[in-house]
């Protein structure tokens, strides 16, 4: 356990942080679920209104530093991906 003042504040601090983040992070991976679940049952309406949502909560988490930006990019170019894969017509 922190000793000196600062270091007992600093304490504090982290432990709320910790649990604002681990918030944002729940709240990020159940929309990204929700997006993969909408693309296995092959809804592309509804995994399109799930993306946008998805990546509306990606780009806050990364503004807040919850995740780093280069990461949100990432999940968010891959969904698009997906969804887009999945928007297109099938050619045979």
């Amino acid at each position: 356990m922190a000793h000196s003042k600062s270091a007992i504040k600093r304490a504090r601090q982290s432990e709320k942080r910790r649990l604002r983040n681990r918030i944002v992070k729940t709240t990020l991976k159940t929309a990204i679920k929700k997006v993969l679940s909408h693309l296995e049952e092959k809804n592309s309406e509804e995994a399109k209104a799930a993306l946008q949502v998805a990546i509306s909560k990606i780009s806050k988490a990364a503004a807040k530093g919850v995740i780093h930006k280069r990461n949100a990019a990432r999940k968010i170019s891959r969904l698009t991906k997906k969804v887009n894969t999945l928007l297109q017509p099938t050619s045979s």
